[in-house]
């Protein structure tokens, strides 16, 4: 039996701080997953190192999360906010950071698992240097991504480089979907492992309110018709979508239709610009006086609004899986998502929500007003909602996944490895 007694992992994030509030700038999903398999896997008993960029010289250098689970941030670059396309030109240093870490600290990763393009750069250097396995989960693809926007930044290259060389060199890589996995396969290389294993939710935490209870606490009446949005101001979340959608709805004229978009902005960057941008739309269309932003939503607060919704919407133009999706399914709250990437994995049509083309906002409008004309069928499809994220996409589940491949390739006889390396 493999024991994990004082196994150490390290969890590599560099742009996205475990530690961070969500809703800030830059902080989404990948937080969530790395913060959360951090502190699962540290219940289960490994050792849990997760290191991120240092962005501000008011931030703790080490933050203890939980029994053996902590953020340790390295200072790679100004000790200030740097924008994620920015960032790769200090790897080098965050590198040498993270090997001065672990000489000054005695500890010896055998595992380091790698989130998004960057951080698998530093994986792949490590491995250089160190006797380690690479773990990598890439949470958004340079080779999706570039196709649906205009603007490719000049890193494009360098990052679409990086993610086909980690994918035929890393010991294994984590799909959050089989759509994400066939993405890889058919844009980024035919070589390489990879293992599926999802994202997860707080099954506690979120299901906790009933819609009433939810209601009451947010001061929204038992009536309203309330359509949620939560995410980034981003224009990639397809935030425009909705807002045209629900200026479509048959309803936009009842006094109880509510639109509630929930996210941080950070005024003069990009999310607080995209923000500017979305309340014009909502004033354009005569929307104002239905529409709540309620900024960013912690959390003692966002169980509480998914649990209050109708329907919670993602529109995204991509998402390779859609924490947001789950995170309303476990509250028992029916999704209307793009029929995209991992939300076409995470949400099952007629059965948990409904899934709509990306950027139409006409069919949008469609999905959500069936929804909404129907409370029964509502409240069917959020009680599938919710068994399906039980059975499937709990923290506990997807940790004792990732732990049980940790131990797979830990144990693995070195002269496999090296022809996993060559072969794969």
């Amino acid at each position: 039996m493999f024991s994990l007694k004082n196994q150490h992992v390290a969890l590599i994030s560099v742009h996205g701080d475990p530690a961070i509030e969500i809703g800030k700038e830059e902080a989404g999903g990948q937080n969530v997953y790395v913060r959360q398999v951090g502190e699962a896997l540290a219940r289960q008993g490994w050792q849990v190192d997760m290191f991120t960029r240092q962005s501000s010289a008011d931030q703790p250098a080490i933050v203890e999360h939980a029994p053996n689970c902590r953020t340790i941030r390295l200072v790679a670059g100004p000790e200030d906010f740097v924008p994620r396309d920015e960032i790769f030109e200090f790897l080098p240093e965050f590198l040498q950071k993270f090997l001065d870490f672990q000489a000054e600290s005695g500890i010896e990763y055998p595992v380091v698992h790698t989130n998004y393009w960057m951080s698998s750069w530093v994986g792949m250097e490590l491995k250089k240097r160190k006797k380690i396995q690479q773990v990598h989960t890439y949470h958004s693809l340079g080779a999706v991504k570039y196709k649906s926007i205009s603007t490719i930044p000049l890193i494009a290259s360098t990052r679409l480089a990086t993610e086909k060389t980690c994918l035929e060199t890393a010991e294994r890589i984590v799909a959050t979907s089989p759509q994400e996995r066939e993405h890889m396969r058919s844009l980024v290389s035919t070589r390489g492992k990879i293992d599926i294993i999802p994202c997860g939710t707080d099954i506690q935490r979120f299901g906790s309110f009933s819609q009433l209870e939810a209601r009451e606490k947010l001061g929204l009446n038992p009536e309203d018709k309330v359509v949620f949005y939560v995410g980034r101001f981003d224009p990639r979340k397809g935030i425009e979508t909705l807002v045209r959608a629900v200026g479509r709805s048959k309803f936009r004229d009842q006094a109880n239709l509510k639109l509630v978009i929930g996210g941080g902005s950070r005024p003069g960057q990009s999310d607080g610009m995209e923000r500017d941008r979305i309340e014009g739309i909502v004033k354009e269309l005569g929307l104002s006086d239905m529409t709540i932003f309620p900024g960013r939503l912690g959390d003692d607060t966002l169980p509480a609004f998914y649990a209050a919704a109708d329907v919670c919407v993602v529109p995204s133009h991509y998402e390779p899986f859609g924490l947001v999706a789950i995170e309303a399914m476990a509250s028992g709250t029916p999704v209307v998502a793009s029929d995209v990437g991992g939300l076409q994995f995470t949400v099952v049509p007629e059965e948990t929500g409904l899934l709509a083309p990306a950027q139409d906002d006409a069919a949008f409008a469609e999905a959500i007003d069936r929804i909404l004309s129907d409370a029964t069928w509502r409240n069917q499809l959020g009680v599938a909602a919710r068994h399906r994220v039980e059975t499937y996409f709990s923290w506990e589940g997807v940790a004792s996944q990732l732990s049980e491949l940790y131990q797979k390739l830990m144990s693995q006889p070195a002269a496999e490895k090296e022809l996993q390396k060559v072969g794969a």
